[in-house]
């Protein structure tokens, strides 16, 4: 088995994804089996959930797995595609270095607020929401940079990342 594909955001989101199944389970457990509900389950698990939620999408970002449209690139000419995809990788790094300024402040914003079932503050799960964008902004600069050094992106040729262009080739 080999596990050198995964990166660190990979294994912190499945050990969240686990508790937030541990909190459901034990949400469902205490409301229908023993008729008396933890309610601090309910809350957690939402805030598992937003983790899992962003941290996923770093996974994305370094795997070039989110939704794109690529339908354009196959009517430009390689120099006008190569340059969009270009444009695309450097808008990308800069829309989540914003984003994590943005959730970095709102963090500061609500330092003082906590959960509403349990005293705890909400200020960590926004640490790890800033944490997963500057994770994703980190990630995106290295995909760019990949996809500048091998000359192009998912974008422009989608075949290359996800096998069919082996297929075609052999076929």
């Amino acid at each position: 088995m080999d596990l050198s594909g995964h990166g660190v955001e990979d294994w912190v989101t499945l050990v969240l994804f686990w508790l937030m199944c541990l909190c459901v389970f034990l949400q469902f457990f205490t409301r229908y089996v023993l008729n008396d509900s933890l309610a601090w389950t309910e809350e957690i698990a939402i805030y598992c959930l937003v983790a899992v939620v962003f941290l996923g999408s770093a996974m994305c970002v370094r795997l070039s797995r989110h939704i794109q449209v690529d339908f354009i690139y196959r009517y430009l000419s390689p120099a006008a595609g190569r340059f969009a995809a270009t444009f695309v990788d450097v808008v990308r790094i800069g829309v989540f270095a914003y984003l994590a300024w943005l959730v970095w402040k709102y963090a500061d914003i609500i330092s003082e607020e906590t959960m509403t079932t349990i005293q705890f503050p909400k200020r960590p799960v926004f640490l790890i929401v800033f944490g997963a964008f500057v994770l994703m902004a980190l990630r995106a600069a290295i995909v760019a940079w990949q996809n500048l050094r091998r000359g192009y992106s998912v974008l422009e040729r989608p075949g290359a990342f996800d096998g069919s262009a082996e297929a075609v080739k052999e076929g």
